[in-house]
């Protein structure tokens, strides 16, 4: 494809990827870089260019495009067929911020991936397996394997079905999602700083990445109980100020370096659950409070409750067993972690999601 943004139209599906909502694009199909080198070229610059012009970025209202005001609307994943021979696909996800010109890379979203698996397939990137299939897809922003299993009766890919998540209204096909060796994917390790607590402006918390760098912290300690409505949080000025001067300390301790820019690490306030489930969340991405939370955050923080110590240990109530089904509870409902420790850690996590195919079509900028 050219690189003249704007002109020709460019081939995308818009798709409901559990609790978010976005573009799919084949890499080949974008103007620049669909899916760029290590390094940062003047193609990813023309991808960019193109992908805040189709989303209407910066505008809080992203009236001049796609977008749909909101960080979780405003999200794209590019994907291309693997020559490796252990994976189908490979999958890069941009954010693409609402109020300000700048499309990261800098994180994987679980939630924009459950819908790479039937577009895969839809797109004939992958061939349908009987009545299940499933797609194999490396997860490029992080290097990571993730498998997920699509409902394919008769060759075509099922959106219908009785799965229903959380943040979702209605029913779908599910489509279940392992992640494989997702420990320290952003952060290089689990714990990046090698501490389960490290206290930060007088906060206790926790700094992981099991997927997805979050800074965790008791609810309590920023002075909430942990089950007001993401608006009202969001109306609290100096709930606010705390959380991005806690963040932007705990970047570099993260190995994530200056953050101010950057759309990670999401900062988690935990408490105890208030609707059977292991532990109760409200969640900053940074800068907007979650209506729901993360695929990857929810591994991320279930796994914080799973350590001896920490601010997620202490408000969490676990399950026995070397299983654990732990029900991270969120805004609008909760999420279910299914996490398998052994000697201590936790070595696979896995979780429901549902996608839809909304739209098929071209996409001007």
């Amino acid at each position: 494809m050219s690189d003249v943004v704007g002109g020709a139209g460019v081939r995308a599906m818009w798709m409901r990827g559990g609790t978010s909502k976005g573009a799919y694009f084949i890499a080949d199909d974008l103007p620049g870089a669909g899916i760029p080198a290590p390094e940062v070229t003047a193609a990813d610059a023309t991808r960019d260019a193109f992908l805040l012009r189709i989303m209407g970025s910066p505008d809080p209202r992203q009236i001049d495009g796609m977008g749909g005001a909101d960080p979780l609307t405003s999200k794209v994943a590019v994907v291309r067929r693997s020559a490796r021979p252990d994976v189908d696909v490979e999958y890069l996800f941009l954010q693409v911020f609402v109020d300000r010109a700048t499309v990261s890379s800098g994180q994987n979203c679980g939630n924009i991936l459950a819908g790479v698996g039937p577009f895969a397939i839809e797109r004939g990137l992958v061939v349908p397996q009987a009545d299940v299939t499933e797609v194999r897809i490396h997860m490029l922003n992080t290097g990571q394997i993730a498998v997920a299993r699509v409902d394919t009766p008769g060759g075509q890919v099922r959106y219908d079905g009785s799965a229903r998540i959380d943040g979702v209204p209605g029913h779908a096909a599910p489509i279940a999602i392992a992640f494989e060796d997702t420990a320290g994917s952003t952060c290089g390790a689990l714990l990046p700083t090698g501490n389960m607590v490290d206290e930060i402006d007088g906060v206790a918390c926790t700094l992981i990445d099991n997927g997805m760098p979050c800074v965790v912290m008791r609810a309590d300690a920023l002075g909430i109980t942990g089950d007001e409505a993401p608006d009202a949080l969001e109306a609290e000025d100096s709930l606010r100020a705390r959380l991005e001067a806690i963040r932007l300390k705990a970047g570099p301790m993260m190995r994530l370096g200056d953050v101010s820019d950057s759309s990670v690490p999401k900062m988690t306030m935990v408490s105890g659950a208030k609707s059977g489930g292991a532990l109760s969340t409200r969640t900053f991405i940074p800068h907007r409070c979650h209506k729901a939370i993360g695929v990857l955050g929810a591994v991320s923080v279930a796994t914080a409750a799973l350590l001896p110590q920490g601010p997620a240990a202490e408000v969490a109530q676990l399950p026995e067993g070397a299983e654990k089904s732990l029900s991270v509870e969120h805004p609008t409902g909760e999420m279910t972690v299914i996490a398998t420790v052994e000697d201590g850690e936790v070595t696979r996590a896995a979780i429901l999601r549902t996608a839809r195919k909304l739209m098929d079509g071209v996409v001007f900028a």
